[in-house]
């Protein structure tokens, strides 16, 4: 085997089609464009959404709702969740870092304790924001509450 001998694999490569190049082709007359009319011709152009005339889904639709700029996004973490997570670790305090390691968030995201389940153990939690509820389960049990 030697560079000049090489070769595409059987099937890989197809030819071209050569538009416009003669009856004798069958890729001539018209050139695979079909009959008249702008789409036929050089130079056509076609509008994004123009539906020939009629009245174009954007818009036949109403406009609706909005999208608050000043949305913060948290990921939701429950109660029954943190106390899984320090059964299975034996650990007392749950951070960002834990979580991230737990694989439950990444690193940019933001976390919100909610007060789904219950909590046995004393716990250090770690979160950009708690709800009243876990909030409260928490302390209840004697653990402490971070606000990052």
């Amino acid at each position: 085997m030697n560079l000049s001998s090489l070769k595409p694999a059987e099937g890989s490569t197809k030819t071209r089609k050569r538009i416009g190049r003669g009856p004798g082709s069958g890729l001539g007359g018209t050139s695979t464009r079909g009959h008249k009319g702008a789409k036929q011709r050089s130079g056509y152009k076609n509008k994004i959404g123009f539906e020939g005339g009629q009245m174009p889904l954007q818009r036949r639709v109403p406009k609706f709702g909005f999208k608050n700029i000043n949305r913060v996004e948290y990921k939701a973490i429950n109660l029954s969740t943190l106390q899984s997570m320090a059964d299975a670790l034996q650990i007392t305090k749950i951070g960002i870092d834990e979580l991230i390691k737990a694989g439950f968030i990444s690193s940019s995201q933001l976390v919100k304790i909610l007060g789904k389940g219950s909590l046995t153990t004393k716990l250090e939690v770690e979160a950009h924001a708690f709800s009243k509820s876990a909030e409260a389960s928490i302390q209840a049990v004697g653990g402490t509450v971070v606000k990052l």
